[in-house]
């Protein structure tokens, strides 16, 4: 066997009751949930164990997924697993960050709530996002930008799946040009702004604010950033690239490739949904994915402890 990354998903995953099994075993996923809490200020539990509209909206989804995130991660850790590098998609990259101990678990949950609040409110109306199928991402690139208007690509996920981000307008020109260059299909998505994109500039400015307070650690396990698609061992360099992400193209086509060519060929997704392990596979197929979203789940790993 070569080497373990733990992978996390991002928005968009977040399904009710997530985690529920997790928290139901584990008192260790349920202090999670407690400090999440504590932290944020929102009754993650009632958040996550109920059904609810507050889950799909920005601001509430991504506290409530990175502390489902979290609290699956411990009891993966509690197996005695422990990866070479971490990765995570856009609001996983936080999850990846707790993997690697580089920051204080009660800062992260403060940072993401609020982060999901300036996200949420950096843009609020007139933006869009699409995703893209069946286009090269530099054919995608390239539209974007002869493209009038503010569009650009948020999202490179996978080999034929890329997403942009930007006025509405625009997103939609970009969309027909696109599809008249050959995409096999150009979907709206049903977000509440046009994350990853210049737009979200003031998110950045309000998240380098809340960032200033927060102590960082040194990083014990590697994690590959979003924004560069590079192994980030250097604790210096994480806060500005948590300030960077939320507005810049989240590259992670190339995170996957990069961890290949890293020698990583068995990847761990921690996380609702089995997302990421399309991306992978759609990547290369022959890498190995292991998706813990259930708490049975975790009886998929003994084989990585022989």
């Amino acid at each position: 066997m070569g080497k373990i990354a733990f992978v996390f998903p991002g928005q968009g995953v977040q399904t009710p009751m997530m985690g529920k099994d997790f928290y139901d075993n584990s008192p260790e996923a349920r202090d999670i949930y407690r400090l999440a809490k504590e932290a944020s200020k929102v009754d993650v539990e009632k958040l996550c164990f109920t059904q609810n509209e507050d889950l799909d909206i920005t601001e509430y989804t991504q506290i409530a997924l990175l502390t489902t995130e979290v609290a699956m991660l411990k009891e993966v850790l509690k197996k005695g697993i422990r990866p070479d590098m971490c990765a995570g998609l856009s609001l996983g990259e936080y999850a990846a960050i707790a993997a690697t101990g580089a920051m204080d678990l009660k800062d992260i949950f403060e940072l993401i709530r609020i982060r999901g609040k300036c996200m949420q409110e950096a843009y609020p109306k007139g933006g869009a996002m699409m995703a893209v199928l069946g286009l090269d991402p530099e054919e995608v690139e390239k539209i974007c930008d002869e493209t009038d208007g503010i569009v650009s690509v948020a999202n490179d996920n996978c080999p034929g799946q890329t997403v942009i981000s930007g006025k509405e307008e625009a997103v939609t020109a970009a969309g027909e040009s696109l599809s008249n260059a050959g995409a096999r299909r150009c979907v709206r998505l049903n977000v509440s702004g046009p994350f990853h994109s210049k737009l979200l500039l003031p998110a950045s400015k309000r998240l380098e604010e809340a960032l200033k307070d927060k102590t960082v650690n040194e990083i014990k396990i590697p994690y590959v950033s979003n924004t560069l698609a590079e192994l980030i061992e250097d604790k210096d360099l994480i806060k500005d690239l948590l300030v960077r992400q939320v507005s810049s193209k989240v590259r992670f086509r190339e995170s996957i490739m990069l961890m290949r060519k890293m020698g990583v060929d068995t990847y761990v997704e921690i996380g609702p949904g089995k997302t990421i392990a399309g991306f992978i596979k759609k990547t290369d197929s022959k890498l190995k994915v292991i998706n813990i979203e259930k708490y049975d789940d975790l009886e998929k790993l003994n084989e990585l402890m022989q």
